[in-house]
């Protein structure tokens, strides 16, 4: 089916990267990507002679699913406007983050040449919001004096303690609590209207 040298080792990168989303590092082995693959042995340790070599192959992969999607900070409309439809865009809450996923897995923390992909996503990520918080700063959409780098952070936070939240109860629904609460938050760091106090109380 996949006669190409290149087919067969992005379908090895494929496979691992979902097996990784689904179960982890640690509880993916080389067998299951093989089998799920339908690559044979011998290719798949021509193309990754480890299981390592394989698994950073795929983080790599999952950290360029990641950025374009936050590439929607960056784009057209107004800095709020992009704000709402970055953190309310559907997800998939019950699978989780392919990225932020990785951090929970002991053998990715403790290597760290697995672990810098993740921490470059967030990185990358992070600065993101910082531009995206600092221009709704200077358009005037939220308060003067805010601490983009710190509320980024926090945006951030909320989005992976809501994926954590919601595959621990098993509830897709405490992922959108999390960032519709987030949201409003947001909402109500906007500048007051000047003789229009009970703007949004009614």
């Amino acid at each position: 089916m996949y006669t190409g040298r290149m087919d067969s080792r992005q379908l090895l990168v494929d496979t691992m990267s979902e097996l990784m989303w689904e179960r982890g590092y640690a509880d993916t082995s080389p067998r299951e990507v093989r089998k799920r693959s339908g690559v044979g042995q011998g290719s798949m340790y021509h193309h990754f002679p480890t299981k390592r070599d394989l698994a950073l192959a795929a983080l790599e992969r999952n950290v360029a699913d990641l950025l374009p999607a936050s590439s929607e900070l960056d784009g057209p409309g107004g800095p709020m406007a992009r704000i709402e439809a970055y953190l309310m865009r559907p997800r998939d809450a019950l699978k989780g983050c392919k990225v932020g996923r990785m951090t929970q897995d002991p053998q990715v923390r403790e290597d760290p040449v697995l672990l810098a992909p993740v921490a470059r996503a967030f990185a990358q990520v992070h600065d993101r919001w910082v531009a995206v918080l600092r221009e709704a700063i200077a358009a005037g959409e939220l308060r003067e004096g805010l601490d983009a780098r710190q509320l980024a952070h926090t945006l951030m936070a909320v989005l992976q303690g809501g994926y954590v939240l919601a595959i621990a109860q098993q509830d897709p629904g405490l992922f959108d609590d999390a960032r519709a609460g987030a949201l409003a938050l947001l909402r109500a760091a906007a500048p007051s209207v000047p003789g229009n106090e009970n703007n949004g109380r009614n």
